[in-house]
């Protein structure tokens, strides 16, 4: 079964569409992607067919019957319409081929996918092709009216050979056409890697861009071409949920590290693109994640379609986007204290307050957010357009918040809820160790589900992304604790070549009467040489906070939902739960956010005792015990 973006076709297509779409979905191999209708830099081909074992193959569809056709040649053709009157169009046949090499040109300026040497220098290094759909056509009517005069049989698809249910359909016919509808006759040796499908839809789709190593345009034939590395783009399934979340109200439910900021930020992007007068709107609960989601949203606005095309001042000045942490923009754009939301609310209800509106709202974390805020927030969305976007993992939630969406905003979100249950973050490994650990210690666990909504918590699934098992380091005394992460950060950085700017050192509590915490820590860093950016020693260093400045981020676990790096350093745990802190679920939820930070390398600290280091020692007991079973094995 193919993938296919969207997930489903929509409701307004034609039957003939409806009818390709669920067959090359059902019948096409796994590892194909079938684009139906997609935007590919200003035109929308029918359907754009990319496999690693095809290249790329673009169809045209149409729905003519033997009484709409009238006059055929080999580019031009005359239809009769709907309203009987003679209408002169392209044949569809040149209709798809020029898609194709609209879709073609764009990515030849890519060196890494052109052939620079044999016969086919300077062509794409995989082949190309387009075709024409008929779908109330079949071959016979081909045959009876000499259309086959005008319509090469290899790159045309009629009813029958697009239809399960006809009598005459075959699955190996079907896919061998598509596999030879090629203007350049050639078959792939080696399929196409990951990468370079990444790469073919970087290019096509701007919206799925992430980020690349940019090269110096280098000259080859004539021309500039682009020498781009590192390709990042969207997973396929981010992409459909960003592009799939469709008008008014939605709600998107993901687990940690599935990439939920992505998707609403995409989501961003794309909203201004379709409506560029549009006033948007994202709020979140904390103050780091607003600075995050504003570099994301920065950095995503100014990649522009024409990988050429640097003028990043313009492209900032085109969006009309605003990132804010709820409070902030509750000061100083709402200018009203929390405690007065809800005479705020009733004003705006009796229309004695004016304020902006909003065409989109979008909402991160929106588990943290209390009702009274969704109802100020609906308050300004405008009711036109009920563009709100609402983003939540519950397993992350560390504020007792009461569930009612439709109180709370008005909206209803059923059958109008997404899930991403796949966590790329993490390594498996990772994913594995926090799961488990917040499952042995969360109340909530019996309200786990696998994929439904009707449950409270999603269970993440991992990507086949293999590393280290987490590790797990016990001392004596808090001094030595942030001597041994110091220098295993260190160690990271000079023998693995982990910039810094990705170490996150996460704590609890910064100090008791008898420790500073924070200061030992720093203590430790300096003497190993290590610059640190304390991330949240006040309200202003979590506005200035900058990712990439080469430093090691040292950050409250609170302050760093949304965020992740290469290595996370979780110190101090016997401190959890906090003895000041009698909701244990919350502990759970927040060392779980802080597992769950990590992308490559997660290590656990404590020097004392609690619940939690009861688990993590029964933990290193069991590795304890395996690693003697497995050697006594070898012996």
């Amino acid at each position: 079964m193919a993938y296919t973006v969207p997930e489903t076709i929509r409701s307004t297509a034609t039957a003939g569409e409806r009818l390709l779409f669920r067959t090359l979905k059902d019948y096409l191999p796994d590892d194909y992607i079938v684009y139906y209708e997609p935007n590919i830099l200003g035109r929308r081909p029918d359907f754009v067919i990319v496999g690693p074992d095809l290249g790329l193959v673009v169809l045209e569809v149409k729905d003519y019957t033997k009484g709409t056709l009238f006059q055929l040649n080999q580019d031009e053709w005359m239809i009769v319409s709907s309203s009987g009157e003679q209408v002169k169009t392209k044949s569809p046949m040149l209709q798809a081929r020029e898609n194709m090499f609209h879709l073609v040109n764009a990515l030849k300026k890519d060196k890494n996918l052109l052939q620079l040497e044999g016969k086919f220098a300077s062509h794409l290094k995989f082949p190309y092709g387009s075709g024409a759909v008929f779908t109330r056509l079949t071959q016979k009517d081909f045959i009876q009216h000499d259309l086959y005069r005008v319509v090469d049989p290899s790159l045309s698809l009629t009813r029958d050979e697009i239809n399960p249910d006809d009598e005459s359909f075959s699955e190996e016919i079907l896919v061998e056409k598509i596999l030879n509808m090629f203007t350049v006759p050639y078959r792939l040796r080696e399929p196409l890697t990951k990468e370079d499908i990444d790469a073919i839809r970087y290019h096509l789709f701007p919206e799925v861009r992430i980020s690349a190593e940019f090269k110096p345009p280098s000259p080859y034939q004539d021309q500039l071409l682009l020498s781009l590395h590192d390709v990042k783009a969207m997973d396929l399934h981010q992409e459909n949920m960003a592009k799939q979340i469709g008008d008014q109200n939605r709600l998107i439910r993901g687990v940690a590290g599935s990439g939920k900021t992505l998707v609403l930020a995409s989501r961003a992007k794309l909203l201004t693109k379709d409506h560029p007068d549009w006033k948007i709107l994202i709020l979140c609960y904390n103050i780091s994640l607003s600075r995050f989601i504003e570099q994301m949203i920065a950095q995503m606005m100014t990649e522009p379609d024409n990988l050429f095309d640097f003028d990043q001042e313009a492209d900032l000045a085109k969006h009309q986007i605003q990132v804010r942490n709820f409070h902030a923009w509750l000061k100083h754009d709402v200018k009203c204290k929390e405690q007065d939301i809800p005479v705020m609310v009733e004003k705006l209800r009796k229309k004695e307050a004016i304020l902006p509106k909003y065409d989109a709202i979008l909402i991160d974390e929106g588990q943290d957010f209390e009702p009274e805020w969704f109802e100020l927030v609906s308050e300004l969305l405008n009711p036109d357009t009920k563009s709100l976007l609402l983003v939540e993992d519950r397993a992350q939630s560390i504020y007792k918040r009461k569930r009612s969406y439709v109180q709370d905003t008005g909206l209803d979100f059923r059958g109008r809820s997404k899930i991403l249950s796949i966590n790329y973050r993490n390594t498996a490994q990772i994913v594995k160790f926090a799961w488990d650990f917040y499952q042995a210690q969360s109340a909530l666990k019996n309200k786990v589900v696998a994929k439904e909504l009707d449950g409270e918590i999603i269970a993440p699934q991992s990507t086949k992304r293999k590393g280290f098992e987490p590790a797990i380091l016990k001392t004596d005394s808090f001094q030595k604790e942030a001597n041994i992460v110091a220098r295993q950060m260190k160690k990271l950085h000079e023998q693995k070549k982990i910039p810094y700017s990705e170490m996150l050192v996460l704590y609890r509590v910064k100090k008791t009467y008898d420790m500073n915490y924070i200061d030992v820590l720093q203590r430790e860093m300096k003497k190993a040489g290590i610059s640190y950016y304390w991330l949240t020693e006040n309200s202003e260093s979590k506005r200035n906070f900058q990712k990439d400045d080469q430093m090691v981020k040292i950050s409250t676990i609170e302050s760093s939902k949304g965020l992740d790096f290469q290595a996370v350093f979780i110190v101090n745990i016997d401190n959890m739960p906090f003895v000041l802190q009698d909701d244990v679920e919350r502990e759970a939820s927040l060392l779980y956010i802080g597992m769950t930070r990590a992308k490559e390398y997660l290590c656990l600290s404590y020097s004392g005792e609690s619940v939690f280091t009861e688990y993590f020692d029964g933990l290193m007991a069991e590795r304890k015990a395996l690693a003697g079973d497995e050697r006594n094995e070898v012996n």
